[in-house]
């Protein structure tokens, strides 16, 4: 239905169950237009190679449709689930891009010498040696989107790669992300925004009541603010407490982390689902899409229903 009314990506997720590229390949191979991205690859469940190999793979597959989305994810997640070291996130995303690109060019055997990465590994048996990928790549810029929320994660993003994809982006902020991002952009000598991206996820929810459509979304905001991360080290929490939220965090974190989960989701104020999301009737949401459309934010990330997206084709038409 995506691909049919003209909607531009298709995207899938990983966290600690599925796997995002699988669903996607699923989905690519019923579809003809739509181009197909992860948001997001986590970084330390694949090596940069694997990553590279499996976007060269899908975007053969797709013809060339396929966005590589990728982000560091949070300490909880990388070290509880994967087992593998969170320390100094910017500076590994700075090598695991480097490697990638290396990758796709196929100018040379791959060889690299950082402080988190090694290609040959010089501490095994010695029989290790630089490798060309024997796969051709359908394109050599495969498009790498990097997930960020901090300002320094999000300029890197503006630095070194095509595009950015942030979780809770808030209009309200655009002058702060879009400093963050120009800085990037400085760093990395990009002259203008026309060549990257910035697609957002945005809970797009009618419905005449207001707060009943908040209550979709009111579980997912408690279990990023208050339990996706350790107190004093949660990014998302550090996101709403940018937003002038930092009591309502506060509180919803109390609640979250002491196991009262339903007192923590109804402690999620209205006023800030509206900030991240686009919810009630449609004049409202129609009204409110204008200060989106007007942000750094050029790309919405929808989820939903299927008849969502006729909503959405019909909101924009």
């Amino acid at each position: 239905m995506a691909d049919r009314l003209g909607f531009e990506h298709i995207w899938t997720a990983e966290a600690y169950g599925s796997d995002a590229l699988t669903p996607l390949a699923w989905w690519g191979a019923a579809t003809q237009n739509v181009k197909l991205g992860t948001s997001i690859m986590q970084m330390s469940a694949r090596t940069p190679a694997a990553t590279a190999m499996a976007a060269m793979t899908m975007d053969h597959l797709s013809g060339g449709r396929f966005i590589a989305g990728i982000g560091a994810s949070g300490p909880q997640v990388v070290e509880g689930w994967y087992g593998q070291p969170y320390s100094r996130p910017l500076e590994r995303t700075r090598e695991y891009v480097n490697i990638m690109r290396q990758i796709f060019a196929r100018e040379d055997t791959v060889g690299f010498e950082g402080k988190h990465f090694q290609l040959p590994f010089p501490h095994g048996t010695g029989l290790g040696k630089s490798l060309k990928s024997t796969v051709h790549p359908y394109r050599e810029d495969i498009p790498i989107y990097l997930a960020a929320e901090g300002p320094k994660n999000v300029a890197l993003s503006a630095e070194i790669c095509d595009g950015w994809l942030p979780l809770f982006f808030a209009p309200k902020d655009n002058q702060f992300y879009k400093d963050a991002l120009q800085s990037g952009m400085d760093a990395g000598g990009r002259n203008n925004w026309d060549d990257f991206e910035i697609a957002a996820m945005c809970s797009l929810i009618p419905g005449a009541d207001v707060d009943d459509c908040a209550n979709k979304i009111r579980p997912m905001l408690a279990l990023y603010v208050g339990g996706m991360g350790a107190k004093g080290k949660n990014f998302h929490f550090d996101v709403f407490v940018r937003m002038g939220f930092e009591a309502e965090c506060d509180k919803i974190q109390q609640l979250y982390l002491s196991g009262n989960k339903a007192e923590a989701i109804a402690a999620v104020p209205l006023e800030m689902c509206e900030a991240v999301a686009l919810l009630g009737p449609p004049s409202k949401i129609k009204d409110e899409l204008a200060l989106w459309e007007e942000s750094v934010v050029n790309t919405l990330l929808i989820s939903g229903p299927p008849q969502l997206l006729e909503f959405a084709a019909d909101l924009v038409s």
